[in-house]
């Protein structure tokens, strides 16, 4: 009797199967989708029932680099990380036999052919915007995997050195251009304000002597300042006529 009952406490304990909250069990009865376990203690019949338990975590996956050419014939060599998530259990375990390495090739795929359909300029700046069709892609393909996929990061495009080099004068000729202009554009301005204070200084009678003297005490501040100006022809004039009436 006792032996009757350890045997079927044995059984019962080999039988039972833990599932976690973050986890969902497959399960197959005589080698049939019986149905989808949740959270728990399940009971798994040996010989005739066998589960299988999916991760519902979200996972990434590391793409490794890859080489291949833009829109505009560059070779760039770039590398992503896909994160996804199992939305379906058993359609992970029922439609694909590995999808953890069906999306890894998926994905390698889907990165080539995305960068292809840009030009280099494109990718390098709108980096978020070829993601995110990488990422369209991807779940569009997955959905009859049940899978869901979260974000893809493009982590990095690496270009050939002679095409970097080109680059690197191509931004240097841009910088250098920005700068005479806004060089330029200061000149212009100063031009502008100094016509406006020679406009006032015309208009308002002896304000050209009285800027004069005032520049004039400016630099004979300096005692090592030689100082040469010219007369202004009013006071010429005016040392003439007392010249005359002598």
């Amino acid at each position: 009797m006792w032996y009757v009952i350890g045997f079927v406490v044995l059984v019962l304990l080999i039988s039972l199967r833990q599932i976690n909250e973050y986890e969902r069990g497959v399960m197959f009865t005589t080698g049939k989708y019986s149905g989808t376990k949740k959270p728990g203690w399940r009971l798994v019949v040996p010989v005739f029932q066998q589960m299988r338990k999916i991760d519902l975590r979200v996972k990434a996956v590391d793409v490794p680099d890859q080489k291949a050419i833009t829109k505009d014939n560059i070779s760039v060599t770039v590398n992503a990380v896909i994160y996804y998530k199992i939305s379906m259990a058993e359609k992970a375990v029922l439609e694909v036999e590995n999808f953890f390495f069906a999306m890894s090739q998926l994905a390698q795929t889907t990165m080539r052919n995305a960068v292809g359909e840009v030009e280099l300029d494109q990718l390098l700046s709108s980096r978020e915007n070829v993601s995110e069709r990488i990422r369209a892609v991807i779940d569009k393909a997955s959905d009859p995997w049940g899978i869901k996929v979260e974000n893809v990061e493009l982590k990095d495009i690496s270009l050939p050195e002679d095409m970097e080099r080109t680059i690197a004068k191509q931004a240097e000729a841009e910088r250098e251009k920005r700068a005479v202009i806004i060089r330029a554009e200061g000149e212009v301005v100063a031009a502008e304000n100094m016509a406006k204070a020679a406009t006032m200084l015309s208009a308002a009678p002896g304000a050209l002597h009285l800027r004069t003297l005032q520049s004039i005490n400016d630099i004979s501040s300096d005692q090592s300042n030689t100082v040469v100006f010219a007369m202004p022809i009013e006071v010429l004039r005016a040392l003439e006529r007392v010249g005359t009436k002598e």
